[in-house]
Protein backbone atom coordinates (compact mmCIF):
# COMPACT_ATOMS: atom_id res chain seq x y z
CA UNK A 1 0.00 0.00 0.00
CA UNK A 2 1.23 3.21 -0.97
CA UNK A 3 -1.48 5.54 -0.40
CA UNK A 4 -2.14 6.26 2.96
CA UNK A 5 -5.16 8.83 3.15
CA UNK A 6 -6.80 8.04 6.78
CA UNK A 7 -4.20 8.46 10.27
CA UNK A 8 -5.39 7.60 13.53
CA UNK A 9 -3.19 9.65 16.56
CA UNK A 10 -3.74 7.81 19.61
CA UNK A 11 -2.96 10.70 22.39
CA UNK A 12 -3.07 14.43 22.15
CA UNK A 13 -0.34 15.69 24.47
CA UNK A 14 2.47 17.64 23.64
CA UNK A 15 3.96 15.11 20.84
CA UNK A 16 0.71 13.54 19.57
CA UNK A 17 -0.73 17.07 18.98
CA UNK A 18 2.70 17.45 16.96
CA UNK A 19 1.88 14.11 14.79
CA UNK A 20 -1.95 14.86 14.37
CA UNK A 21 -0.61 18.35 12.62
CA UNK A 22 2.37 16.61 10.44
CA UNK A 23 -0.03 14.23 9.06
CA UNK A 24 -2.42 17.02 8.38
CA UNK A 25 -0.82 19.71 7.03
CA UNK A 26 1.01 16.61 4.61
CA UNK A 27 -2.93 16.03 3.58
CA UNK A 28 -4.10 13.15 5.36
CA UNK A 29 -7.61 12.82 7.26
CA UNK A 30 -6.56 12.61 10.81
CA UNK A 31 -8.61 11.36 13.67
CA UNK A 32 -7.50 12.64 17.28
CA UNK A 33 -8.23 10.39 19.84
CA UNK A 34 -7.79 10.66 23.96
CA UNK A 35 -9.39 9.11 26.88
CA UNK A 36 -11.59 12.04 27.56
CA UNK A 37 -13.65 15.33 26.34
CA UNK A 38 -11.22 17.46 28.42
CA UNK A 39 -8.11 16.88 26.97
CA UNK A 40 -9.43 16.92 23.13
CA UNK A 41 -10.76 20.55 24.38
CA UNK A 42 -7.16 21.99 24.56
CA UNK A 43 -6.50 21.00 20.94
CA UNK A 44 -8.07 24.59 19.80
CA UNK A 45 -5.21 26.21 21.56
CA UNK A 46 -3.21 23.89 20.89
CA UNK A 47 -2.84 24.30 17.24
CA UNK A 48 -2.78 28.13 17.39
CA UNK A 49 0.33 27.58 20.06
CA UNK A 50 1.39 25.30 17.13
CA UNK A 51 0.67 27.67 13.99
CA UNK A 52 3.10 30.66 14.96
CA UNK A 53 5.97 28.15 14.99
CA UNK A 54 4.54 27.20 11.59
CA UNK A 55 4.65 30.47 10.50
CA UNK A 56 8.60 31.15 11.84
CA UNK A 57 10.07 27.73 10.70
CA UNK A 58 8.74 26.78 7.22
CA UNK A 59 9.40 28.13 4.18
CA UNK A 60 6.43 29.00 1.99
CA UNK A 61 4.08 28.78 4.78
CA UNK A 62 0.56 30.03 4.25
CA UNK A 63 -2.34 30.60 6.76
CA UNK A 64 -4.62 29.02 4.01
CA UNK A 65 -2.75 25.49 4.07
CA UNK A 66 -2.38 25.61 7.79
CA UNK A 67 -6.46 26.55 8.18
CA UNK A 68 -7.04 23.19 5.62
CA UNK A 69 -5.03 20.87 7.73
CA UNK A 70 -6.89 22.05 10.63
CA UNK A 71 -10.08 21.19 9.14
CA UNK A 72 -9.24 17.86 8.07
CA UNK A 73 -8.99 16.82 11.55
CA UNK A 74 -11.60 15.03 13.46
CA UNK A 75 -11.34 14.36 17.53
CA UNK A 76 -13.33 11.90 19.35
CA UNK A 77 -13.01 9.46 22.97
CA UNK A 78 -14.51 6.77 21.16
CA UNK A 79 -11.18 4.50 20.22
CA UNK A 80 -13.17 2.11 17.84
CA UNK A 81 -14.64 4.86 16.16
CA UNK A 82 -11.51 6.50 15.98
CA UNK A 83 -9.13 3.55 14.00
CA UNK A 84 -12.06 1.86 12.11
CA UNK A 85 -11.02 3.44 8.97
CA UNK A 86 -7.43 3.98 9.64
CA UNK A 87 -4.50 2.73 7.04
CA UNK A 88 -2.13 3.94 9.68
CA UNK A 89 -2.10 4.26 13.86
CA UNK A 90 0.21 5.71 15.99
CA UNK A 91 0.39 5.76 19.59
CA UNK A 92 1.70 8.23 21.60
CA UNK A 93 0.22 7.70 24.92
CA UNK A 94 2.49 7.51 28.30
CA UNK A 95 5.56 5.57 28.69
CA UNK A 96 3.41 2.63 30.06
CA UNK A 97 3.69 -1.00 29.45
CA UNK A 98 0.49 -2.42 30.76
CA UNK A 99 -0.98 0.47 29.23
CA UNK A 100 0.39 -0.04 26.01
CA UNK A 101 -0.63 -3.51 25.94
CA UNK A 102 -4.35 -2.62 26.91
CA UNK A 103 -4.94 0.13 24.03
CA UNK A 104 -3.35 -2.34 21.59
CA UNK A 105 -5.33 -4.86 22.09
CA UNK A 106 -8.23 -3.13 21.88
CA UNK A 107 -6.70 -1.35 18.64
CA UNK A 108 -6.01 -4.69 17.22
CA UNK A 109 -9.32 -5.96 17.40
CA UNK A 110 -11.03 -2.55 15.58
CA UNK A 111 -8.88 -1.81 13.00
CA UNK A 112 -8.97 -2.66 9.53
CA UNK A 113 -7.22 -5.51 7.94
CA UNK A 114 -4.70 -3.39 6.40
CA UNK A 115 -4.08 -1.19 9.01
CA UNK A 116 -0.24 -0.01 9.91
CA UNK A 117 0.33 -0.26 13.45
CA UNK A 118 2.87 2.17 14.80
CA UNK A 119 4.21 3.09 18.50
CA UNK A 120 6.19 6.14 19.43
CA UNK A 121 7.69 4.92 22.16
CA UNK A 122 10.37 6.79 23.53
CA UNK A 123 11.75 3.86 25.31
CA UNK A 124 10.19 0.85 25.67
CA UNK A 125 10.46 -1.96 23.39
CA UNK A 126 7.86 -2.76 20.62
CA UNK A 127 8.20 -6.19 21.25
CA UNK A 128 7.08 -6.35 24.28
CA UNK A 129 3.66 -5.26 23.40
CA UNK A 130 3.59 -6.20 19.38
CA UNK A 131 1.66 -9.73 20.67
CA UNK A 132 -1.31 -7.65 22.15
CA UNK A 133 -2.32 -6.43 18.77
CA UNK A 134 -2.89 -9.69 17.72
CA UNK A 135 -1.01 -8.75 14.26
CA UNK A 136 2.60 -8.54 15.12
CA UNK A 137 3.28 -8.43 11.33
CA UNK A 138 1.71 -5.40 11.00
CA UNK A 139 3.02 -3.57 13.68
CA UNK A 140 6.50 -1.65 14.18
CA UNK A 141 7.89 1.75 15.51
CA UNK A 142 7.64 4.90 13.69
CA UNK A 143 9.24 7.62 16.30
CA UNK A 144 9.47 11.34 15.65
CA UNK A 145 11.36 14.08 17.12
CA UNK A 146 9.93 16.43 19.55
CA UNK A 147 8.97 19.83 17.39
CA UNK A 148 8.86 17.69 14.83
CA UNK A 149 7.92 20.17 11.57
CA UNK A 150 11.40 21.84 12.54
CA UNK A 151 12.99 18.34 13.55
CA UNK A 152 11.21 16.23 10.92
CA UNK A 153 13.05 12.38 12.07
CA UNK A 154 11.32 9.67 11.28
CA UNK A 155 12.66 6.64 12.58
CA UNK A 156 11.21 3.58 11.85
CA UNK A 157 12.40 0.72 13.62
CA UNK A 158 11.63 -3.10 13.01
CA UNK A 159 10.61 -5.73 14.70
CA UNK A 160 11.72 -9.85 14.88
CA UNK A 161 7.97 -9.89 14.11
CA UNK A 162 7.14 -7.26 11.62
CA UNK A 163 6.77 -8.29 7.83
CA UNK A 164 8.99 -6.89 5.46
CA UNK A 165 7.09 -5.10 2.69
CA UNK A 166 4.90 -3.27 5.90
CA UNK A 167 8.61 -2.31 6.97
CA UNK A 168 8.93 -0.38 3.81
CA UNK A 169 5.20 0.70 3.45
CA UNK A 170 6.31 2.70 6.99
CA UNK A 171 8.99 4.46 5.39
CA UNK A 172 7.20 5.93 2.34
CA UNK A 173 4.19 7.11 4.51
CA UNK A 174 6.69 9.13 6.85
CA UNK A 175 8.33 10.39 3.54
CA UNK A 176 4.30 11.61 2.74
CA UNK A 177 4.34 13.26 5.69
CA UNK A 178 7.25 15.07 5.42
CA UNK A 179 9.91 12.88 7.56
CA UNK A 180 13.65 12.57 6.41
CA UNK A 181 13.51 8.39 7.21
CA UNK A 182 16.01 6.68 9.53
CA UNK A 183 15.45 3.06 9.15
CA UNK A 184 16.59 0.86 12.08
CA UNK A 185 17.18 -2.68 10.90
CA UNK A 186 18.10 -4.39 14.43
CA UNK A 187 15.04 -3.43 17.39
CA UNK A 188 16.96 -1.42 20.67
CA UNK A 189 15.01 0.35 22.81
CA UNK A 190 15.25 4.13 22.47
CA UNK A 191 16.20 4.34 18.69
CA UNK A 192 19.34 5.75 17.82
CA UNK A 193 18.47 9.14 18.75
CA UNK A 194 17.28 8.55 22.40
CA UNK A 195 19.44 6.14 22.96
CA UNK A 196 22.61 9.08 22.50
CA UNK A 197 19.75 11.53 24.40
CA UNK A 198 18.66 9.40 27.39
CA UNK A 199 22.31 9.57 29.23
CA UNK A 200 23.18 12.60 28.58
CA UNK A 201 20.10 14.48 30.10
CA UNK A 202 20.10 12.02 33.10
CA UNK A 203 23.62 13.33 33.63
CA UNK A 204 22.74 16.81 33.83
CA UNK A 205 20.12 15.87 35.88
CA UNK A 206 22.45 14.27 38.43
CA UNK A 207 24.22 17.32 38.39
CA UNK A 208 21.37 19.12 39.67
CA UNK A 209 20.73 16.05 42.53
CA UNK A 210 23.77 16.60 43.84
CA UNK A 211 22.81 20.48 43.90
CA UNK A 212 26.56 20.97 41.94
CA UNK A 213 25.16 24.39 39.52
CA UNK A 214 21.84 25.71 38.41
CA UNK A 215 20.27 24.46 35.52
CA UNK A 216 21.15 27.55 33.42
CA UNK A 217 24.43 27.29 34.50
CA UNK A 218 24.93 23.64 33.74
CA UNK A 219 23.39 24.43 30.37
CA UNK A 220 25.42 27.83 29.61
CA UNK A 221 28.55 25.66 29.90
CA UNK A 222 27.23 22.51 28.04
CA UNK A 223 26.96 25.51 24.85
CA UNK A 224 29.78 27.71 25.09
CA UNK A 225 32.03 23.97 25.53
CA UNK A 226 30.73 22.22 23.12
CA UNK A 227 29.23 24.86 20.96
CA UNK A 228 25.72 23.27 20.97
CA UNK A 229 22.62 25.68 20.52
CA UNK A 230 20.86 23.96 23.25
CA UNK A 231 21.71 22.78 27.08
CA UNK A 232 20.19 19.39 28.67
CA UNK A 233 17.48 21.83 30.38
CA UNK A 234 16.28 23.45 27.63
CA UNK A 235 16.20 20.27 26.00
CA UNK A 236 14.01 18.35 29.17
CA UNK A 237 11.71 21.55 28.51
CA UNK A 238 11.21 20.63 24.77
CA UNK A 239 11.09 16.71 25.44
CA UNK A 240 8.06 18.01 28.08
CA UNK A 241 8.49 16.37 32.13
CA UNK A 242 5.25 14.11 31.52
CA UNK A 243 7.75 12.17 28.98
CA UNK A 244 10.55 12.29 30.98
CA UNK A 245 8.72 11.48 33.89
CA UNK A 246 7.48 8.08 32.53
CA UNK A 247 10.47 7.13 30.90
CA UNK A 248 11.99 7.07 34.16
CA UNK A 249 9.08 5.34 36.27
CA UNK A 250 8.66 2.95 33.54
CA UNK A 251 12.62 1.84 33.18
CA UNK A 252 15.34 0.55 34.72
CA UNK A 253 16.76 4.22 36.02
CA UNK A 254 16.05 3.90 40.48
CA UNK A 255 19.06 6.09 40.92
CA UNK A 256 17.03 8.89 38.64
CA UNK A 257 13.35 8.46 40.53
CA UNK A 258 14.23 11.82 43.13
CA UNK A 259 14.56 13.70 40.07
CA UNK A 260 10.70 12.34 38.36
CA UNK A 261 9.63 13.56 41.76
CA UNK A 262 11.03 16.72 41.36
CA UNK A 263 9.55 17.04 37.97
CA UNK A 264 5.98 15.73 39.30
CA UNK A 265 6.11 18.54 42.04
CA UNK A 266 7.59 21.32 40.83
CA UNK A 267 6.07 20.90 37.05
CA UNK A 268 3.21 18.42 36.43
CA UNK A 269 1.50 19.03 39.46
CA UNK A 270 1.30 22.44 38.09
CA UNK A 271 0.98 22.65 34.68
CA UNK A 272 4.38 23.54 34.15
CA UNK A 273 6.02 20.52 31.79
CA UNK A 274 8.49 22.57 29.44
CA UNK A 275 7.74 24.39 26.29
CA UNK A 276 4.33 23.46 25.63
CA UNK A 277 3.36 24.93 28.45
CA UNK A 278 5.69 27.86 28.61
CA UNK A 279 7.30 27.24 31.57
CA UNK A 280 9.71 24.54 32.72
CA UNK A 281 13.03 24.90 33.66
CA UNK A 282 12.88 28.11 32.04
CA UNK A 283 9.74 30.25 31.27
CA UNK A 284 9.13 31.36 27.60
CA UNK A 285 7.38 33.98 25.81
CA UNK A 286 4.64 33.19 22.91
CA UNK A 287 7.65 32.75 19.98
CA UNK A 288 8.97 30.30 22.35
CA UNK A 289 11.95 32.32 23.17
CA UNK A 290 13.28 31.59 26.85
CA UNK A 291 12.55 34.90 28.96
CA UNK A 292 14.28 34.01 32.06
CA UNK A 293 14.94 30.51 34.22
CA UNK A 294 12.05 29.08 36.12
CA UNK A 295 12.96 30.35 40.16
CA UNK A 296 11.55 27.40 40.95
CA UNK A 297 14.13 25.35 40.14
CA UNK A 298 17.13 27.84 41.05
CA UNK A 299 19.32 26.35 43.93
CA UNK A 300 21.73 29.41 43.78
CA UNK A 301 20.63 32.15 41.64
CA UNK A 302 24.32 32.33 39.70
Amino acid sequence: MSNFTNVTVLGTGVLGSQIIMQAAFAGKNVVAYDIGQEQLNKLPARWEWIRGHYRNDLAGYTDEQYDAAVSRITVTTDLAEAVGSADVVIESIPEQLELKKDVWAKVGAAAPDHTILLTNTSSLRPSDFAGATGHPERFLALHFANTVWRNNTGEVMATSFTDKKVFEDTQEFARQINLEVFPIHKEIPGYIINSLMIPWLFSAAKLYLAEAADPQVIDHDWKVSLGSPRGPFEVFDIVGFNVAYHIIMGGPYAEMKPFAEQLKAKGMDRGRTGLGDGIGFYEYDEQGQIVRPNPDWVIYGD
